[in-house]
């Protein structure tokens, strides 16, 4: 049975290098001696492959320059909650498959985890600029949200938004887009506050808008935690991976040899595409074994 294909979006690619790496670790290349963009940029001009150091890994191929490139994937039930999953993450590259080359033979270019802090697709050069976790955003704005036993009474004093998109109704109040200074006042206020009483306080987070935190924040309302932001002057594509899903199939990742296969094809159409596959899990033999 053909595979079913859904749309995620699409990136550009300026630099004529895609990258698909590990999305925690982005902003590490440049702290690791040569920047990401010039690594990616060797990979590919071999015609594409895998590189990393450390716990740095990504995969760059060539890409068209002019022109945005179509995103999709099809998916599996995660055996976590059975909702849908990437299986076949797939790129359109832009470019034809050489006449010369098989399209029945996909072409290997290494392997890659499932980061279990998401996974982005963007431009080489463009990557260069995003900002991590410990970053400091370039628009100076955060998000102030909080939660806990006794959220109501400090919603009483403090006020806030529900933050629903994200949690639905059970979600935690809070403001968005914020100063960054104003923001880290309210949650130095918040952190403090005790309600009058020994241990009365709530959880609070305080997130400011660095590009890692504003892909994940874009992919609220995707079914699949897909967000579309702009790293570099590039359109680049943030995917985040459920925590009880990432736990059950792809805990341990390079270590633990839960690693998957990224490839060329020929698409339909005699088009260049990148694919990286990542099987379903099968847990009925590892459930029979432990039954015996």
């Amino acid at each position: 049975m053909p595979e079913t294909f859904v749309d995620l979006g699409s990136v550009t690619a300026p630099s004529g290098v895609l990258v698909l790496g590990m999305a925690g670790w982005i902003d590490y290349w440049r702290e690791l001696g040569q920047p990401l963009s010039e690594r990616a940029r060797t990979t590919a001009a071999s015609g594409g492959g895998h590189f990393g150091e450390w716990l740095c890994e990504a995969v760059a191929v060539p890409a068209a320059d002019d022109r945005p490139l179509t995103v999709r994937a099809s998916t599996s039930p995660s055996p976590f909650d059975e909702e849908p999953t990437i299986a076949i993450l797939e790129i359109g590259l832009g470019v034809p498959w050489p006449e010369t080359a098989d399209r029945s033979m996909p072409v290997r270019l290494g392997d890659l985890p499932v980061d279990r802090c998401g996974m982005v697709v963007g431009d080489a050069s463009g990557l260069d600029a995003w900002t991590g976790l410990e970053s400091e955003p370039a628009n100076g704005l955060a998000d102030v949200t909080y939660w806990g036993r006794y959220v109501d009474d400090a919603h009483a004093q403090f006020g806030g938004e529900r933050i629903a998109p994200q949690y639905g109704d059970d979600g935690p109040h809070g403001w968005l887009d914020l100063p960054v200074a104003e923001a880290a006042s309210l949650a130095a206020e918040l952190t403090a506050w005790r309600g009058g009483l020994q241990g009365k306080g709530v959880a609070v987070s305080l997130d400011k808008h660095t590009d890692f935190y504003r892909f994940r924040r874009a992919g609220w309302h995707h079914p699949l935690h897909i967000g579309a932001i702009e790293v570099g002057g590039c359109q680049v594509l943030g995917i985040g991976w459920d925590q009880g899903d990432h736990s059950i199939r792809h805990r341990g990742e390079r270590e633990a040899g839960q690693v998957y296969p990224v490839t060329l094809e020929a698409d339909e159409a005699g088009r260049t595409v990148m694919r990286w596959t990542i099987p379903p899990g099968d847990f009925d033999d590892e459930d029979e074994d432990e039954d015996e």
